[in-house]
């Protein structure tokens, strides 16, 4: 169903207007799926990586990657005030575990963070690691197979009618 709504969209008049006017390449806002699938790949592994401006570090991709913009930086917003501290304990008790580390209780204070950054950091970042390159890799392959399982149902339909 998204793959129908994206192939519609991409064919709406204003939208194409306002694309032309603003000069953006449109293989930016391609709606196949090799395109939104590294959307999803660049956004994800954005996502998990605990750090501020993560639109824009999905922006820096664009000069060398091809890929789907919107997609990707939705894909980023995955990481807002809500699910943040959730995803970050995760990843810090993942990579303390991986470490091999006794994981510090934590407490959700600025003054708990800024006097135990030195003995988290590595933790959280190893797991941060772990999550981003397999969380994102995960998503591309899980978008590329949806996307063909839509496609081959699509066909079985289509076959049924006639």
């Amino acid at each position: 169903m998204l793959r129908k709504t994206l192939k519609n969209t991409s064919k709406h008049e204003k939208l194409r207007a306002f694309i032309k006017k603003s000069k953006i390449p449109p293989e930016y806002l391609s709606p196949s799926r090799k395109m939104i699938s590294r959307g999803v790949l660049i956004g994800l592994f954005i996502a998990f990586i605990p750090m501020p401006m993560q639109m824009a570090a999905v922006l820096l991709f664009v000069p060398f990657v091809k890929f789907n913009v919107p997609i990707g930086l939705a894909m980023c917003w995955l990481s807002n005030p809500i699910t943040m501290p959730p995803m970050y304990y995760m990843e810090y008790l993942t990579g303390s575990f991986l470490l091999h580390m006794k994981p510090q209780p934590v407490e959700m204070t600025l003054s708990w963070f800024s006097n135990n950054l030195d003995n988290i950091f590595i933790p959280l970042y190893f797991g941060t690691a772990m999550y981003s390159i397999f969380g994102s890799i995960l998503g591309y392959f899980l978008v590329n197979y949806l996307w063909k399982l839509s496609v081959n149902r699509d066909k079985k339909k289509h076959y049924t009618k006639r």
